[in-house]
């Protein structure tokens, strides 16, 4: 029989979570992390402007997004729809998807299932201040992350037509 690890307790404000800048476009503040709870879930707030577009990807873990703030497109699986403040979505491990910004502002609590997928975060990101919002945008190094670090592959260009 194996042991079963517990996770400690965990309260962290988000004044007190680290913050980075992703190269996908959009600042993630770590709400907890592989380590909190023992590689069980990631959870992070995204906070994205309007326009950001995702490549069309797949993870190895269930990423589950919560729309607190704006609109945005949700390619998943070959169908698109809106998902506006207070909606969710599902992107089950494996399934293609992809999501654009609709609003001007977007903020996003996504929640990854098991925690898998951290390494690839971090290596596709760096730490910013509390002033910073904005950063470059490097899809090479997201596709270079995913593939060092697993967490995410790339399995076409972003699906939605340009404006």
């Amino acid at each position: 029989m194996s042991a079963i690890t517990i996770p400690a307790p965990l309260i962290r404000n988000a004044a007190d979570a680290e913050r980075r800048w992703f190269y996908g476009g959009g600042i993630v503040t770590w709400l907890a992390k592989a380590e909190d709870t023992c590689g069980t879930f990631l959870l992070s707030e995204t906070e994205m402007e309007q326009g950001k577009v995702t490549p069309l990807h797949t993870h190895p873990a269930d990423e589950s997004m919560f729309v607190l703030e704006g609109e945005i497109l949700m390619h998943m699986d070959g169908h698109e729809s809106i998902v506006r403040t207070g909606g969710l979505a599902i992107a089950p491990r494996g399934v293609p998807h992809a999501f654009k910004v609709l609003s001007p502002v977007a903020r996003v609590l996504a929640l990854h299932t098991p925690g898998t997928c951290e390494a690839f975060y971090m290596g596709a990101s760096e730490p910013i201040g509390p002033d910073v919002v904005s950063g470059p945008v490097d899809f090479n190094r997201i596709t270079a992350s995913g593939r060092e670090n697993g967490g995410f592959e790339l399995v076409g260009p972003p699906p939605f037509a340009t404006d």
